[in-house]
């Protein structure tokens, strides 16, 4: 229901940031069900973590995208947090650093890539480089489409070297985004996630809906393929990319690798030591 079509065209203010496809009937429904969802997730992640010290080399990666206040970092607190952490690796891309800026855009996000065996999380992500640098003017047409180009294959590359990707992007109205950002102001313990910047970028909406719209059409691929989340409604928000993750790791089946060892043997021996000096 969540999945945006390979090659569909796409108008974003179609689609109801406010409602709940498949999701629990209300919000008191939809946090039980993430208590429900958290056993599954976590055994499947351990799993996954387990069967790479026998060799296998798959992982995931959520991509997290969205306008400002859309929900990356609630959805890194409320559905990562379900997680062993140290199975983790989160990356939260900013501002490229001159370092960075000295080489191709992909080159931040190559080295922030999971390992095997890890789940690994980008707030925000490659998506910068073509979302930004459209709506600013900081890249031609011809730069544009040429990064989309890469975008496919560098992910068509994850995906064949064994990195299931999935994509989302948090997907707010213009009116909650206000209701967000008037609720940051109003509590000085969270003037730190305020810049003026904000609101110079909400000014600029429909650019970055349009950029959004293009991103979605040019890199919805079979192999990394987008999922548009209505994210309003945080409690659904988290629920559905809990879901989606589950549904993920489900196809991967990981398995606990076997041992490699005698288990009575090794059991005989534990059970008949003393403590050295008794």
């Amino acid at each position: 229901m969540l999945r945006f079509p390979e090659g569909a065209s796409v108008d974003l203010s179609g689609y109801d940031t406010r409602a709940t496809p498949g999701g629990p009937a209300d919000k008191a429904a939809g946090r039980a069900a993430m208590g429900a969802l958290a056993e599954r997730l976590t055994g499947l992640q351990d799993r996954l973590y387990a069967s790479s010290t026998a060799g296998d080399t798959r992982r995931l990666l959520l991509v997290l995208q969205g306008m400002d206040t859309s929900g990356k970092g609630g959805t890194v607190k409320h559905v990562i947090g379900l997680f062993n952490p140290s199975g983790c690796r989160i990356r939260a891309f900013r501002t490229p650093t001159p370092k960075e800026r000295s080489h191709p855009f992909l080159w931040r996000v190559r080295r922030a890539l999971p390992e095997p065996g890890e789940i690994g999380i980008f707030d925000r992500s490659h998506y910068e480089d073509v979302l930004i640098a459209r709506v600013r003017g900081l890249a031609s047409r011809r730069d544009l489409a040429a990064r989309y180009g890469q975008i496919n294959r560098f992910e068509r590359e994850l995906a064949d070297d064994g990195t299931t990707i999935v994509k989302v992007f948090l997907h707010i109205g213009y009116e909650e985004q206000r209701d967000r950002l008037l609720a940051r102001l109003d509590n000085p313990d969270k003037h730190w996630k305020f810049q003026p910047s904000d609101i110079a970028d909400r000014a600029l909406w429909p650019a970055y809906q349009e950029a959004y719209e293009h991103a979605l059409r040019r890199c919805s691929t079979e192999a990394a393929p987008w999922f548009v989340v209505p994210s309003d409604r945080k409690w659904y928000r988290d629920w559905a990319i809990s879901t989606l993750l589950l549904e993920h790791l489900d196809a991967l089946d990981p398995a606990y690798p076997a041992g490699d060892f005698d288990v009575e043997e090794s059991r005989r021996r534990l059970l008949a030591m003393d403590l050295p000096g008794r």
